[in-house]
């Protein structure tokens, strides 16, 4: 199984890299390794959508969404709006995830997977080895998530890490 998946995992990447070709691939790694781990959180909303929730014109969206790009708190392009690290911090939000390790039993993981789904976290990844589940959530959301994960059925353990701030 570990070969299948190996081999799942190399074969996509030598799909995407012959999509790509030689200079776009050397471009792509050149930024990938110039760069840096960050947290971003990214709106797929129209300007015009947002501008109707707010009641405001899209014009004076348009002066407010600048100010805040120039001053580092967001990043527009053609149909989404990216929150930055700095803008999550204005929000008293913190940047850096928390890691929480869920173990089920075996006969309960449906109907856990599917109340862990509901929760506010980031990401629930199914995993292989002595744990099931990895949930990434923000600092702000962990005690809710832990308090609910607590309620449910099934579950046997959990182990929660936060992290204080990316290496690489």
């Amino acid at each position: 199984m570990l070969n299948y998946l190996l081999f799942t995992y190399v074969k996509l990447g030598v799909d995407a890299m012959a999509e790509l070709g030689g200079k776009a691939l050397h471009i792509l790694r050149l930024l990938y390794e110039k760069g840096a781990v960050t947290s971003i959180y990214t709106v797929g909303l129209k300007q015009s959508e947002l501008a109707k929730q707010l009641g405001i014109t899209r014009q004076a969206l348009n002066i407010h969404l600048r100010k805040l790009r120039s001053e580092g708190y967001i990043r527009t392009g053609r149909g989404f709006i990216d929150i930055t690290e700095k803008g999550l911090q204005a929000l008293g939000l913190s940047a850096n995830p928390v890691f929480i390790f869920v173990k089920v039993v075996p006969q309960m993981r449906s109907e856990a997977y599917k109340k862990i789904a509901k929760l506010p976290t980031l990401r629930v990844f199914r995993v292989a080895g002595d744990i099931d589940l990895i949930i990434l959530a923000t600092r702000e959301k962990l005690d809710e998530i832990l308090k609910e994960i607590s309620q449910i059925k099934g579950i046997e353990d959990t182990r929660s890490y936060v992290a204080i701030e990316a290496v690489k």
